[in-house]
């Protein structure tokens, strides 16, 4: 059996942070060194001056996690089905050569060039049509190939009214559009492998909303990293348990909002971040990290069906594979929806894909079509860029290995609306934000230019409630 390379990912996220946060030490300690010049040799108290102003510089327009350089073109190799056509631009106006049903996943390879001010603010691309208009986002300084996403936007594509402005940039070059033809979603059987709860909410609320029949299947409780309750005067295990019970809830509770009854929705129980040690040793349990237990049966309380696992509430990786069979037998999903298994870095996120797989292996049912999503990125944590409403570019990826396969779904504002509502349901979005990264959003807001999504604080509420939810298709 091979590994779900948990570790090694993470290693390789840890690494970029390590190295993130080591040229950033330097950087300090060289303008300290500068500063404390200046106050010798020009004024005492010159220092003190700068001092406030080179973090609030700092907060404003160099506090990005981005680990690769916005300089580098962004590299992908498409599979069949996705075919390309001929695309002109001129005048700003983007004319194709090609026949649309307004169902496809449309991808625009373009090269932009930012202007001096998108290295201090954000650069974007305007897609003006009207009243199906939007803007997509990348990175200050972006110099190089981009993909835009111009799914839903296949009729004024085809009437030659889609336009293309640049904000802070400007195209360069002949733009290619790849075009993935559109497959039947809302009426097959959709199953969504959600590693935590809000994970499916996150990935693909507007996906399985729509399904006439979904399922929503939850794999850990989600229960460490539970100081909010701490600060409620429990101790740790305490905090820890009581997050997992709250978590386990709005796994079974929130896909409700959506329509989905509660007879399809199960919560499995596992522990957070010990996927992976499960997986290393199949028969032996790996108990929580936080909460002092070794039980599963306590966070599946919701559930409404019994499961191997219920018998001895073992938290190993053979008890995790029997759980999935089971769903996938009842169910029979045709389309299922998991993590993508070198995209989002999140060992739980790894370690959930090649579970269902391995799951998968020997079982009669077979789905048609494997969804897979990105919550998570190794190279920038602010993808999806720009904000809450706008559209979803192809995320950051440099190398062109591997054959890709897009598939984005487009969520009128209604369902964006329902969406964020079901974000707001989730525990683990509701706490507050550290005071230092509620003073870097309101310097961003005042200095860069970013704007707070009207949903809710955290972060995600920007990064998922889209014109797009984008998928990166399998068929089995």
């Amino acid at each position: 059996m091979q590994p779900c390379a948990g570790v090694p990912v993470v290693s390789r996220k840890q690494q970029l942070l390590k190295r993130h946060r080591r040229n950033k030490r330097i950087g300090l300690l060289a303008a300290l060194f500068v500063l404390v010049l200046a106050g010798v040799f020009v004024c005492w108290w010159l220092p003190l001056l700068l001092l406030p102003l080179l973090w609030v510089a700092h907060e404003a327009w160099f506090a990005d996690h981005l680990f690769y350089s916005p300089g580098q073109d962004y590299a992908y190799d498409f599979a069949e089905p996705t075919r390309e056509a001929k695309a002109t631009l001129q005048g700003g106006r983007l004319q194709v050569d090609a026949t649309l049903q307004g169902d496809e996943t449309l991808i625009l390879e373009v090269d932009i060039r930012s202007g001096w001010l998108g290295r201090f603010l954000d650069p974007q691309i305007k897609l003006l049509a009207g009243a199906a208009s939007d803007v997509q986002t990348f990175e200050r300084g972006a110099r190089g190939v981009r993909y835009l996403n111009l799914s839903g936007l296949a009729e004024p594509l085809q009437a030659g009214t889609l336009r293309l402005q640049g904000r802070r940039c400007r195209l360069l070059g002949a733009p290619r559009l790849w075009i993935t033809p559109g497959i039947e979603l809302r009426h097959r059987r959709v199953m969504v492998i959600a590693p935590h709860a809000d994970d499916a909410e996150l990935a693909a609320y507007g996906l399985y909303s729509q399904a006439d029949e979904a399922w929503v299947v939850t794999l850990t409780a989600g229960e460490i990293e539970a100081e909010h309750y701490q600060h409620m005067g429990l101790g740790k295990a305490e905090a820890a348990r009581l997050k997992g019970r709250l978590r386990a809830w709005d796994s079974i509770a929130v896909p409700r909002w959506a329509g989905v009854p509660e007879s399809r929705c199960v919560q499995l129980g596992y522990f957070c971040l010990q996927l992976s040690a499960m997986q290393a040793a199949p028969d032996q349990a790996q108990a929580s990290r936080e909460a002092d237990m070794a039980d599963i049966r306590p966070f599946r309380r919701f559930n409404p069906l019994p499961l191997p696992a219920d018998a001895d509430g073992a938290p190993t990786w053979s008890n995790l594979l029997a759980d999935l069979r089971a769903m996938l037998e009842l169910a029979r999903p045709q389309v299922l929806v998991m993590p993508h298994p070198t995209l989002d870095p999140h060992p739980d996120h790894v370690c959930a894909q090649a579970a269902v797989l391995e799951a998968l292996k020997g079982l009669s049912w077979q789905p048609q079509t494997l969804l897979c999503y990105a919550n998570h990125l190794h190279d920038n944590d602010r993808w999806p860029m720009g904000d809450s409403g706008d559209g979803v570019a192809l995320p950051p990826h440099l190398e062109a290995s591997g054959a890709w396969t897009p598939l984005s779904l487009t969520l009128d504002l209604q369902v964006q609306r329902d969406k964020a509502m079901a974000l707001g349901m989730m525990h683990d979005l509701q706490p507050r934000a550290p005071l230092k990264r509620r003073l870097r959003r309101v310097l961003q807001r005042w200095l860069a230019g970013r704007r707070p999504s009207p949903y809710g604080e955290n972060e995600f509420f920007r990064k998922a409630v889209r014109r797009h939810e984008l998928f990166w298709r399998r068929d089995l």
